[in-house]
């Protein structure tokens, strides 16, 4: 994702402030850091523009998802329901919690199928975790209802698609708890860092003391603070929020850009018969990141994804990747850890091995996905447009 793309005298500037002040703390230190606040400046600067009204800034959107679930609770034995199709960090954070990741299939939104997830609910369930994968939003309307229906979370890992929207309303802040990932290939980038939103005050106090070690942060002396529950050090730097401080006011110009240069990729494409696009729920809140198509068969779908490559076109075939699909997941599938297992796991954790998901192979096996860039020039976007249909057009044909 092309965030990283725009660095300039913004970025800097706001690092500077700090850097001049010399406190990369974002806590304490009121008479040396001359006013310079950036992750409270920028988690305020969320908070407004996504009209949500808690948010907690992290290391990553990893140590993001992992607050989530500890600010609600969610621990030993308790089920989550995810994807297929997301990033490795979505099921690493429920297992680091002690909970056990309940793997549905995706339908042809290329995020979780609601049909599979109501299949999926036990006693167990505790919370339904969608992944607006690509910049693309998941069914909300159907997860929510069927997360009311069971009296049981919707959290919504957005890490993917940072200023994408739903029926209105900014994805993260739609489910009771949200996530969003700031690391260097993301929409916006603080290099590293990463963002928990939510409206409930108890699930915001909550995180704004795990990721401090547990600090409840009354008052200004750090060493008389109390500290009412355990917590680990997830606190974002001054420096990484600085950055990302910079990059959060450009947020307008580069979904503006993605969208613009998405549309011309799609508009190559439209009229090529056995060419279907992704189902996408909202098409002006898409964030735009990414196009994804469906080709007829998988044998035509790696071919393009080769074709394209050889000819400068950069895209992810999902089927054969490493780090997004469950087909490579290797670790999970063999529970490969450094340490031994929690009870709950050894007694618990499906046998992801040998589990069907061939409604999600069906479907991700033909898709391909083309990054969008923010960097290329009118004349670059036409070749690469003319490049993508041609190709496209030689291996249907």
């Amino acid at each position: 994702m092309p965030g990283y793309e725009l660095w300039g005298e913004e970025e800097k500037k706001h690092l500077n402030d700090v850097i001049e002040s010399g406190i990369l703390m974002r806590y304490n230190f009121e008479t040396l850091r001359n006013n310079h606040w950036k992750a409270k400046e920028l988690e305020q600067s969320i908070q407004k523009k996504m009209n949500v009204s808690y948010a907690q800034l992290t290391t990553s959107g990893t140590t993001a998802l992992i607050t989530a679930l500890n600010s609600a609770g969610i621990g030993a034995g308790d089920e989550v329901i995810l994807p297929t199709f997301t990033f490795v960090a979505s099921f690493e954070a429920v297992l680091s919690v002690g909970a056990i990741p309940v793997l549905v299939d995706i339908d042809d939104t290329l995020t979780m199928d609601p049909k599979s997830v109501e299949k999926a609910i036990s006693p167990r369930t505790k919370v339904i975790m969608p992944v607006h994968m690509c910049g693309e939003m998941a069914d909300l309307t159907l997860l929510k209802e069927l997360a009311k229906k069971h009296n049981i979370l919707l959290i919504e890992d957005a890490c993917q698609a940072f200023g994408g929207t739903y029926k209105g309303k900014y994805l993260g802040t739609i489910g009771d708890l949200g996530c969003f990932s700031f690391d260097f290939v993301k929409t916006i980038t603080c290099g590293e860092g990463g963002a928990v939103v939510t409206n409930n005050h108890d699930y915001y106090i909550h995180a704004d003391q795990y990721t401090d070690h547990g600090h409840d942060h009354v008052g200004n002396n750090r060493g008389a603070e109390n500290h009412p529950y355990l917590g680990l050090n997830y606190r974002i730097s001054e420096l990484n929020a600085a950055v990302g401080l910079a990059q959060f006011e450009k947020l307008d110009k580069i979904l503006s850009i993605q969208r613009n240069n998405k549309q011309v990729f799609k508009d190559a494409l439209k009229d090529i018969e056995g060419v279907e696009f992704r189902r996408i729920l909202d098409e002006k809140g898409d964030n735009a990141s990414f196009l994804s198509i469906f080709l007829p068969t998988k044998e035509k779908a790696k071919e393009a994804s080769q074709l394209l490559v050889s000819k400068g076109i950069g895209n992810a075939y999902w089927f054969d990747n490493n780090w997004h699909y469950i087909k490579k997941w290797d670790h999970l599938k063999l529970l490969k850890t450094l340490a031994p297992l929690y009870k709950e796991h050894k007694e618990l954790l499906p046998n992801y091995a040998n589990a069907d998901y061939t409604q999600s192979d069906n479907i991700l096996s033909r898709t391909i996905t083309i990054p969008i860039s923010l960097l290329w020039t009118e004349e670059e976007l036409a070749k690469k447009a003319q490049i993508l249909r041609s190709s496209i057009l030689e291996i249907i044909q």
